[in-house]
């Protein structure tokens, strides 16, 4: 009997795990010539959730978890199960209920068929302001013209993968990561289904604007580079304030008789370099400093706790 792994990470999720494993429990009873494992990835929350994984577990034969030792963010936590996993196959899916567990069998069908990744994309993203669904657009076109390898667009982490996507994912190491450009990178097999997301079953999003964009410039970087991040962010409104600076300069020369003859071109052209210098030096200072985070070599996640599902250990 094939094993089907289903990741979960989660942080701060407690409203959430009731109705979710009810509907894998569903799920696992509608597919009965599979054995699954519910695998869930504590990322150091705060909240219940991990008193109430171990509460589902003493009752759930099919509950695995890892608790981490502090929030080391979403993208490691994946890592950190896909790290324990040793299904045939892997589905990947959120906490908050918004991608549905009903499309996994469409998955697994597609899986039997030779595809090693079937990742899932959004037709529609309930729930979510029309701010957040153009960024995310506009997000994606970006990455997908500034990267060689070709990325999925509108996808997220929902999906299956076969075990030897797996065994890729866990090669790569960098403390910055990216999942849906390491998901593309591996290559492999790969299929679409459409969906429509639905919005967020209960509690809040962990995902704040601030957050959405530290993501975006692959993810959040050690605090030792903060300055060099600061003087891009600095050298951007520098050289914004000069660009109107010039312009009301030339309102003032063409429509009026107050003409500073040298001193305000100069200035114009002096805070403009300078902001544009302060951009490059803050550009070159992310990368250095992703340099020097990797040449740390901090393991990327601890483990408090790792309980394994009982289904798994009598197999075992």
């Amino acid at each position: 009997m094939k094993v089907i792994t289903i990741i979960v990470p989660a942080y701060n999720e407690e409203a959430s795990l009731g109705p979710l494993i009810d509907r894998l429990d569903l799920l696992a009873e509608s597919q009965p010539n599979y054995r699954f494992e519910y695998l869930f990835v504590d990322d150091g929350s705060k909240d219940r959730t991990l008193e109430l994984l171990k509460q589902h577990a003493a009752e759930n034969p099919r509950i695995s978890y890892v608790s981490l030792s502090r929030n080391f963010g979403q993208e490691v936590a994946m890592l950190a199960g896909l790290d324990k996993a040793d299904g045939d196959a892997v589905v990947i899916i959120e906490a908050d209920l918004q991608d549905p567990p009903e499309l996994v069998p469409e998955m697994i069908k597609l899986w039997e068929d030779g595809y090693d990744d079937v990742y899932a994309r959004r037709n529609t993203r309930k729930g979510e302001t029309w701010l957040k669904r153009s960024t995310a657009s506009w997000y994606y076109k970006v990455l997908q013209r500034s990267s060689k390898v070709e990325i999925q667009r509108d996808t997220g982490n929902f999906r299956l993968l076969d075990h030897r996507c797996v065994l890729a994912l866990r090669q790569m190491r960098e403390r910055e990561r990216q999942a849906k450009a390491l998901f593309s990178w591996i290559g492999y097999k790969k299929i679409e289904i459409v969906y429509d997301r639905d919005p967020r079953a209960e509690g809040e999003t962990k995902w704040s604007y601030p957050a959405l964009i530290n993501l975006a410039i692959n993810g959040i970087t050690s605090f030792t580079i903060a300055p060099l991040r600061a003087a891009s962010i600095f050298g951007f409104i520098i050289s914004f304030v000069a660009v109107i600076y010039i312009f009301l300069i030339i309102i003032q020369t063409l429509f009026t008789n107050n003409h500073q003859a040298g001193w305000p071109a100069i200035m114009c052209v002096v805070l403009f370099l300078g902001g544009i210098q302060l951009i490059s030096l803050g550009i070159i200072g992310e990368y250095v400093g992703r340099i020097f985070n990797e040449t740390k070599r901090r393991p990327l996640y601890l483990v408090d706790e790792y309980h394994r599902a009982a289904e798994e250990e009598d197999q075992a």
